[in-house]
């Protein structure tokens, strides 16, 4: 026997199951689609190079972490990360070597990830 009505759509209820997906979502920092686009477009040139192979995206409750990969079995080489609780101090982006140096932190993506653009060009 079941508990919906004949006439009742399914769609219905699974856009009203929907909301408390999305509240399990909204204590998550996540990068935005213009973060994303500037991280890919630099991690398609160092494939396209030979120097990355793989990549991790980590969401976390306080801070939003792509990872970088020479090869999947190892450590990260590199650790973009976006922690918006320093957005006033430090600034929210960094990038972070595999040792877990922190190479440079900024306000803005563009300027932080000039570390790792730079060590291309000067090779």
């Amino acid at each position: 026997m079941s508990l919906m009505s004949e006439d009742a759509d399914p769609s219905e209820q699974r856009a009203a199951a929907r909301p408390a997906a999305a509240n399990a979502q909204q204590g998550r920092v996540t990068f935005n689609r213009l973060e994303l686009h500037r991280i890919l477009n630099l991690y398609g040139r160092m494939v396209a190079d030979g120097e990355w192979r793989d990549y991790a995206i980590d969401f976390l409750k306080d801070r939003a972490v792509f990872s970088v990969y020479r090869r999947a079995s190892e450590v990260p080489i590199y650790r973009i990360e976006k922690d918006p609780r320093l957005a006033r101090k430090q600034g929210m982006y960094s990038v972070i070597s595999a040792t877990g140096l922190i190479l440079r932190r900024g306000h803005e993506l563009e300027r932080v990830l000039l570390v790792i653009d730079r060590k291309l060009a000067v090779v």
